[in-house]
């Protein structure tokens, strides 16, 4: 049994030590098998120390009787081939008292790596979540600044037809209404030179929960929609959908 809970948290141990990238993969697998590991062991040392008092009392049962062979051999009474088994048998006690406290200290090793490798492993996990947020923060950050989707044809054609059934949705999904800053041209279009006649802006972030509805919803009718997520020069003054086609250039 020792042998095999050695090869466990030997294995373990390698797995975590085998360095960079494939100890960072292999971590999970380290943090959850190090605790049945650990507890394995426990249970078997506990197991080994119960044999040291059986054993001791070995040890001093046979010096008790080597004692007795030696007076005994001193004054003729037995032979001495019998005084060398009792000196085999004490040697053979104080062997088998040894190779057990042995094995509680090998137990006491194979628990303190198995600990060291669990806090690595957790460790690791740790780094590895960090390193994960913070890929996720650099995507995040490297978005196109605009989503374009064409729809379905002829969903297209009368933007503000459909507008009322978004009202709806909207309205029905967050319990206020659809914060529309343009329905059709404006003067800001006017401004910008842009023909928004059969479009509509919506005041929502792409990226926040209610503009991710939206933006869901648009696709699942074929509705068209471009959706900023900052402000372009000369094309939007900031964060919206627009509901629509690209407009076109006023003539």
């Amino acid at each position: 049994m020792n042998h095999l809970i050695q090869s466990s948290v030997c294995a373990v141990i390698l797995t975590l030590f085998a360095g960079g990238f494939a100890a960072a993969q292999t971590s999970p697998t380290v943090e959850k098998a190090a605790p049945s590991l650990i507890a394995s062991t426990e249970e078997y040392k506990a197991a080994t120390e119960r044999l040291i008092p059986l054993q001791e009392a070995e040890v001093k049962t046979a010096t008790e009787k080597l004692e007795q062979l030696r007076q005994l051999v001193a004054e003729g009474l037995v032979a001495r081939n019998e005084l060398e088994a009792g000196e085999q048998a004490v040697t053979t006690a104080q062997a088998k008292l040894t190779e057990t406290k042995q094995l509680i200290a090998n137990a006491d090793r194979l628990i303190a790596e198995a600990k060291v490798a669990e806090e690595m492993a957790k460790s690791q996990a740790a780094k590895n979540q960090l390193a994960l947020a913070q890929a996720n923060k650099i995507r995040s950050l490297t978005k196109p600044t605009i989503l374009r989707y064409g729809g379905q044809a002829g969903v297209g054609s009368s933007i503000l037809a459909t507008l009322p059934a978004i009202q709806t949705f909207f309205l029905s999904r967050f319990g206020h209404g659809l914060p529309t800053s343009a329905i059709g041209q404006s003067a800001t279009h006017n401004s910008l030179g842009y023909d928004h006649r059969n479009a509509v802006d919506v005041a929502l972030r792409p990226d926040s929960v209610e503009g991710q509805a939206l933006i869901s919803y648009l696709q699942s009718q074929g509705i068209p929609f471009l959706a900023f997520r900052a402000a372009v020069p000369g094309v939007a003054t900031g964060p919206h959908i627009h509901i629509g086609s690209p407009s076109h250039r006023l003539a």
